[in-house]
Formats: structure tokens, sequence, C-alpha cells
């Protein structure tokens, strides 16, 4: 099952010490936020049942205890489960521990609730996590806003990230005070150098990738409709610009570190999605996702790998999407288009002398 890692000594009777010393990784708890009480609890524990080496966290996100042997496990585990209240995370071929980031706790760009949203797909998928039936591991991760503190977009294969889809609200008399000095620009982080004056023009609206962004008498002006939700000009400017009201979340697919075929970003699959218990929306586009991918997987291929075999389309067809242009990430080097056959009128058995009186060589 998911959560043990087994590690075996090559020469146990050179080095009975470690002849076991397997690894278990821990679900951490959303955003990472513990009590003393609970940390010296598992340490304790695993003082008793382990080494006593902990890693705090790993890649994913777990609690990596590190050390211990075959007999102890289900003693391990007992104690984990029924003392402190707590389970094993994901390893294998099964969904890993998902992680997010500090969210409404802590951060005022959150866009929606990351931490709730991280705590419930954890225990609705608590099957996934530990018997591994996938063709190879899968991540979630829950980003609060487009920041991306946890970096779901380049660190998992399904990504969430927080958005809105309406015009960021503006105060003009702080971008004026930002513009004369009376503001520190990025929440007074650059201060005690000598950065000199605040130049809005060269640090904010010329680095703005899309161009959406210019002074007019004065006043700061948007084309949101170009906006990509960088947050640049939301970081320098904090209090000036605000997100919109109207939140949700972007679902994005297919990251992962180099493997097979390198390192690969995340495509946008969902491009906006309000995030409402009990989430059922998302929960379909979860587990459409999940089915394609088995059906179509060869072993060891992780759903980047899949989607860049077989292209977006298929994967946005899977969950039963309507291409956006959001989708499109890049022109296309293939000038061809293979249609389906409902798509074509009459299908592939059409009249041709029919088709040729509208159609003229």
């Amino acid at each position: 099952g998911g959560g043990v890692i087994g590690r075996y000594c090559d020469q146990p009777q050179m080095f009975p010490g470690v002849a076991h010393f397997h690894t278990v990784r821990v679900a951490q708890p959303a955003g990472m936020y513990y009590t003393t009480d609970f940390l010296k609890q598992l340490c304790d524990l695993w003082e008793m049942r382990g080494s006593g080496l902990t890693n705090m966290h790993g890649a994913t996100g777990d609690i990596v205890l590190l050390g211990t042997t075959t007999p102890q496990l289900e003693e391990f585990y007992f104690e984990l489960t029924h003392k402190l209240n707590n389970d094993l995370g994901g390893s294998g071929s099964n969904l890993r521990t998902p992680a997010s980031c500090l969210g409404d706790s802590r951060c005022e760009w959150a866009c929606y609730d990351a931490q709730e949203l991280c705590y419930q797909m954890t225990q609705e998928y608590q099957d996934e996590l530990h018997r591994p039936a996938f063709p190879y591991k899968f991540k979630f991760k829950f980003d609060g806003c487009p920041n991306g503190c946890v970096a779901s977009i380049a660190r998992s294969d399904m990504s969430f990230i927080g958005t809105w889809r309406d015009d960021i609200r503006i105060d003009q008399e702080a971008v004026a005070a930002y513009i004369g000095g009376e503001i520190q620009p990025n929440g007074g982080a650059h201060a005690g150098k000598d950065w000199g004056a605040f130049d809005i023009q060269k640090e904010v609206i010329d680095l703005c990738p899309t161009e959406c962004m210019w002074l007019e008498d004065g006043k700061l002006k948007i084309n949101n409709r170009e906006c990509t939700r960088c947050m640049h000009c939301l970081n320098v400017r904090p209090r000036a610009l605000r997100i919109d009201n109207d939140r949700g979340l972007s679902i994005l697919v297919g990251a992962k570190a180099p493997i097979l075929d390198g390192a690969q970003m995340g495509s946008l699959l969902v491009h906006f999605i309000k995030v409402e218990e009990p989430y059922d929306e998302i929960k379909e586009i979860i587990e459409a996702i999940w089915e394609w991918w088995m059906e179509e997987a060869k072993n060891r291929e992780r759903l980047g790998e899949l989607i860049k075999r077989q292209g977006l389309a298929k994967a946005i067809a899977a969950v039963g999407l309507t291409p956006v242009p959001q989708h499109v990430m890049e022109t296309r080097h293939n000038p061809y288009i293979f249609w389906k056959e409902e798509d074509v009128e009459g299908g592939w058995d059409r009249d041709i002398a029919e088709y040729r009186k509208h159609h003229q060589r």
C-alpha cells in the first residue's frame, strides 16, 4: 500500500543495524500548520517505533520519517491513526498526498479556500492514496492565487490555481501615493537600500507581459481582457490594486519533473470554475481525467506524458469540455485539421457529386 517505502540493506549480516530502514510518509496538515503538542507526540512515537530521524517535509509535502523495521510498521500505523488522529501519505503509483498553500488563513490574495479544498479532496480520495492502482504517481496541489506558493503549475499532475474573472479594482489615490513616494512599493520589502524613486512606468507598466496597462492623465488604466493574472502589478502595489470579488480557480494538468520527456509545465484544462461545496464539479473533472489516464496511459507514464503523446484535445474531450481560446498554447505546426464524423454534415458517406455542386474545384 501507499505510505511506506521499503528500504533494505544489501549486506544485512555486515550491517544488522540497518538491515531494514523503511521510510514512512505521513500526511501533513493543510498549509503545514502544527501544534507543538502534535509535533511532540509524533517525535516521541517515531523515537519509540523508528530511528527518530525526520524530514520536514518531502518534495510533495509529506512529513517524512526515516528508518524503521518491518515489525514496527503496523505498531506505528495503529498509534498514528488511533492516538494522533492522522494518516499515512501516498507513495507508489497512486494519488500522492495533496498539498496546499496557506490560502485564506494568511494571504490577502487567496481566491478560494485552498486549505479547505485540499483537506476535502484528501478525505474524498483516501482509497486512491492508500491503494496504488494508477499507471504512475499522480499529484494534486492547491495554489490560492496565481503567485503559486506551492508551485503547482510546475510540480503537479493536476493543479488548482485561484483566479478571478472580472476587473482588477483600482484605488487611484493609492496609485498617486505610490508614484509620489508616500507609499513604499512591494509592501516595503525592498526598503533599506538606495533603489531611487519608484518609477511606475519602468517597474510596473513596462514589465506587464501583455502590455495591458498604461497611465492616462495621471490615472492607471488596465485592459482587463488582456490580463493574464501574472500578479506582478498587484504585488508591487498591494494598496492600489485588488483582485476582483468574482473568484474561483483554474485547473491545469500535466506538470512534472524530469523523468522520461523532461520537465513540463501544466496545460490549462478548465479556465474558470467556482469553488463551492460539495465540490461536485471539481470531483467530476478529476475522476474523468483519471478514467482516461488509466485507460490510455502506458506503465509509468505520467499524465503530462500521455497528453504530450496523444494531445491536449484528448484530455479536453475526456472531461467533456468544449475547446476555448485559452487552451491554445502556441500556433500549431501541423496545418491539417482532422474532423470527427459527427462534426461533418452527412458524415463520411455523403454524395460527392452533390458536394461538388457547391464546392467547385
